[in-house]
């Protein structure tokens, strides 16, 4: 397994007393209508072992809290620079943006903290199990009156797999409907922890050939499909929706389709097949973290595309249903 689920962040996995289990969270979106049936709120968890070229949530990779600098936002007031405690911070030249010495930063957030403009955000705070079920459970309502629930998401959830279970447990036990959003690349001890609370799981399959796989995320894909179809063949009665995040050139092609489409065919417990559109929304969040987008150049489909290549895997697979999410259904 991926070195990168042990890189600093395992809080919690060893921890017995639900009352101490914590989990970093990156955040909580309400009233969601693209992650799952009805109104959801959303989740977030923070850290992931993918590198995903297209990543649209950079800030949701590592598995530890991190600020990120909006220069945009910034009017070179210097409080922050004044407030850090290791002079890690210092104002450039013409006095207009902030400059960070990341081996001075310690990560105290006293700069999220003082400026007054927002432009220091901190990623990653956190929660206990309590906090995590009191702020969804605010929610409830909603839940009633739109047959929605709570989806977990991330980064990887698995990578916090007891903060994630009883959290789904504890939703579970209220009459909440559960569902979590995955890559699946996780031992599968992991993923047994969670599927008893889940009624429904969202994986993703990024590419079917091994190397392309590989080069796209960093990581391999044979214990990913492996793990959708030990899930299929689980005793638990829970709905599984394939989601392929459509990259135009990348991932597809009629090839690469028509073998996603034949494996999901041989899924069981599978409901349907769902395509995400490419989007360059998390562009700025790179910019905020100093680090380069990928693809830079790529440019999202069309809806004739995305439109024309969800009628192509319908077509060869009659029997499944194909949904296009994002908006664009």
């Amino acid at each position: 397994m991926d070195e990168r689920y042990n890189m600093g962040f395992q809080w919690g996995e060893a921890m017995n007393d639900r009352s101490k289990l914590q989990g970093l969270v990156l955040r909580i979106e309400r009233t969601s209508i693209h992650d799952g049936r009805g109104l959801r709120t959303v989740l977030f968890l923070k850290g992931c072992p993918l590198r995903c070229s297209w990543c649209s949530t950079p800030e949701s990779q590592q598995f530890y809290p991190e600020k990120g600098y909006g220069g945009s936002r910034c009017t070179g007031c210097g409080i922050c620079v004044r407030s850090c405690p290791e002079g890690a911070l210092s104002l450039s030249a013409d006095g207009g943006k902030v400059h960070l010495d990341a081996a001075k930063c310690n990560n105290c957030f006293v700069c999220v903290a003082k400026c007054p403009q927002r432009a220091w955000k901190k990623y990653g705070s956190m929660m206990s199990v309590e906090e995590a079920v009191h702020e969804i459970s605010k929610d409830e309502i909603f839940f009633f009156h739109s047959s929605g629930g709570v989806t977990i998401s991330g980064g990887e959830p698995l990578g916090q797999a007891d903060f994630t279970k009883e959290v789904l447990k504890a939703c579970r036990k209220r009459g909440i409907h559960t569902a979590m959003e995955t890559s699946f690349y996780a031992p599968w001890k992991r993923i047994e922890k969670v599927l008893p609370w889940l009624d429904v799981l969202f994986v993703d399959i990024k590419h079917m050939d091994t190397d392309r796989h590989r080069e796209l995320t960093g990581v391999d894909n044979p214990l990913i499909l492996d793990n959708i179809r030990r899930a299929g063949e689980s005793p638990f009665p829970l709905e599984i929706i394939v989601r392929i995040p459509l990259i135009p050139g990348i991932n597809d092609s009629d090839v690469n389709l028509l073998k996603t489409g034949e494996f999901c065919r041989s899924v069981k417990k599978l409901k349907e097949i769902e395509l995400l559109p490419y989007h360059r929304l998390g562009m700025e969040t790179y910019r905020n973290l100093g680090l380069e987008y990928q693809l830079k150049d790529l440019v999202p489909p069309s809806q004739h595309q995305i439109l024309e290549r969800a009628n192509f895997l319908r077509r060869q697979n009659p029997g499944v249903p194909v949904k296009v999410g994002g908006g664009f259904g």
